[in-house]
Order: structure tokens, then C-alpha cells, then sequence
């Protein structure tokens, strides 16, 4: 495969982002990069695809500034672009969880587990292992025995947690995210909530499923991504699927956004049923007026009607 998917963050001070961005855009413009980069004043998150060549001299170019110099790169082979568009843009966070008084790794986030130590900690009975990844993320694949939150966006998940405190105060508990940037935060905050106890999966899923001591063992599903290949494998040793379809219940990996632009909730649907119900979650997202499947896929009005009554009689 001749390109690659990086994945990374770094908390550290930016002071000026809005400018860092401005030139930050154009150094990976003239590298061909595409992807999405945040930059605050608190750090840099990004996501961004290239040739081997290119992102070769992306992580050096990083590597060579103070600042990102210990700056840890997560690598996926590609074979194409994982992106359309490149974008940098300057952010207030780079992970928001709505606090009034923000949290700041550098001062205070929980224990770091390399892959091995967390996969024993999956093991360990006496282990809340919590997933800090939104409903849809988990519904796709997630750690066996992780317990589910449920939210839809991450700042959700403070107050999801404070309405269920009693599960986890006296626990042993640990948290994972696709990347190891929300947990940063998150264990930092339960810290401050009051959890003595609080580590946190060093890398993400998107490590633990490379590293050579556990081959993404314990891991079920697939991990869900922001890119245009909006999932991928990571258990490497005996893989199960455990999104469900959404209309049928039966085995699914595919995922959609409900064709109606005002919902856009994402879907778990098979091919056949996103024809069936005009790429929607339900009759009033099918039927709505601005229902994007029907100007795709050249729907004449009859056609539209017709696949209307059919899932009202169902």
C-alpha cells in the first residue's frame, strides 16, 4: 500500500493557534496531506493521510519542533487517501467535555497502561473498564465487558457518569478512546471528581490493536474512525461482529447518516433495507422533505411514494 493514516495528538502550549493553523495549512498542502487538524492553545490534534514519503516528512518536520519532539504518531497503511480536503483550524479545546473549569493533562490525568497492562486490566474482575467514546462508536465495536455510556457527543459524559457514580466511586476503573486525546481529559476529571483509582488505555484502541503483545485480543467489532473509511479492524486473533442492524437486528458493520440533513443520526443499515427505507432511521426521516437519498439516487416522485406506503404497511 503506498499511503498511510496518521493519527496523533500533543498537549502543548501553542500561543498563537489562529496563526499557527494559517502556516501549519499550507506546509501540508504543499506535502499533498489531507485530513482534519485541530490546533489550541492547549495543543494539536490531527488526523491526516499522504504517501509514505509525505508523511514521513510530516512526523519529521514535527519531530524537529520542541514542542512536538515526543509527539506519538499511530500508523495505519492505506490505499488511498483517507481524506478529500486538508483542513487546519484553530479551536478554544481540542476535546470539549463542557466544564466551567477546564482540565489540563499536563497538571492532572490518570496512569497510563501500555497495551499488556490494560489487557490483564480488561481481565481483572475487579476492573470497571469505562469506554469514553460516544453511543455509535461503541455500538460498532468496543472492548468485551466495557461498560457503555450512554451519550451521543463526549461533553455528555460527565453528567453520565455523576447519574451513576454509585457504579464506579469504590471501583478499580479505566478508560479508553480511539486515540487516547478524550481520555486525557476524562481521567483527569474523574480524578477531580473524587475516583482514587483512575488509569487510562496509553494510546488508544488504535495502539493496543498494533502492538504485538495482544493483536487487538479482546476487542470486538470494529473500531469506528473519522475519515472517509469510517471503520477498522483491530483484533487480529479471533474477531467477532457486534453492531446490529438497526431496522432487523441481524449482523452489521455498514454504517450510514439518516438521509434526512436534520437528524443525520448515524445508522447501522444494510444495503438492502438503506434502499428500503430511503437511507433513514425511520418513516418521518424518509418521508421529510429534504431527504438527501431521493435526489442521489434520481428517485422519481412515484418511486419515493411507493417505498413511503411500503414501510408504513411493514
Amino acid at each position: 500500500m503506498d499511503y498511510r493514516v496518521l493519527l496523533y495528538y500533543q498537549y502543548t502550549p501553542i500561543a498563537d493557534p489562529e496563526q499557527f493553523a494559517k502556516e501549519h495549512l499550507a506546509f501540508c498542502r504543499a506535502l499533498n496531506l489531507k485530513g482534519r487538524i485541530l490546533v489550541a492553545e492547549e495543543g494539536i490534534n490531527g488526523t491526516l493521510s499522504g504517501t509514505k514519503e509525505a508523511t514521513d516528512r510530516y512526523m519529521d518536520f514535527m519531530h524537529q519542533d520542541e514542542r512536538f519532539k515526543d509527539t506519538f504518531f499511530k500508523m495505519d497503511e492505506s490505499e488511498e487517501h483517507a481524506f478529500k480536503k486538508m483542513f487546519v483550524r484553530p479551536r478554544k479545546e481540542l476535546v470539549s467535555l463542557n466544564l466551567e473549569e477546564d482540565i489540563n493533562p499536563k497538571k492532572l490525568t490518570g496512569k497510563y497502561l501500555e497495551p499488556k497492562d490494560f489487557k490483564a486490566a480488561l481481565l481483572d474482575e475487579n476492573t470497571v473498564v469505562i469506554d469514553a467514546r460516544n453511543d455509535y462508536e461503541y455500538d460498532l465495536g468496543h472492548f468485551r465487558g466495557a461498560v457503555r455510556p450512554d451519550i451521543r457527543a463526549f461533553r455528555e459524559l460527565p453528567e453520565w457518569i455523576r447519574a451513576n457514580k454509585e457504579q464506579f466511586m469504590d471501583k478499580k476503573v479505566v478508560t479508553y478512546c480511539t486515540g487516547g486525546i478524550r481520555c486525557e481529559k476524562f481521567s483527569g476529571w474523574m480524578l477531580r471528581e473524587g475516583f482514587e483509582d483512575v488509569a487510562q488505555l496509553h494510546g488508544g484502541i488504535a495502539n493496543y490493536g498494533k502492538d504485538p503483545a495482544t493483536k487487538g485480543e479482546l476487542w470486538d467489532g470494529q473500531m469506528y474512525v473519522f475519515d472517509e473509511r469510517i471503520s477498522v479492524e483491530i483484533n487480529q486473533v479471533d474477531k467477532q461482529i457486534v453492531g446490529k442492524e438497526w431496522f432487523d437486528g441481524t449482523p452489521c458493520e455498514r454504517y450510514i447518516n439518516c438521509s434526512n440533513p436534520e437528524c443525520n443520526r448515524q445508522i447501522l443499515v444494510s444495503e438492502e433495507n438503506e434502499a428500503r427505507y430511503l437511507g433513514a432511521c425511520c418513516y418521518d426521516c424518509a418521508s421529510h422533505e429534504h431527504n438527501r437519498y431521493e435526489a442521489e439516487h434520481g428517485l422519481s416522485e412515484a418511486e419515493k411514494q411507493s417505498r413511503l406506503e411500503k414501510i408504513l404497511n411493514r
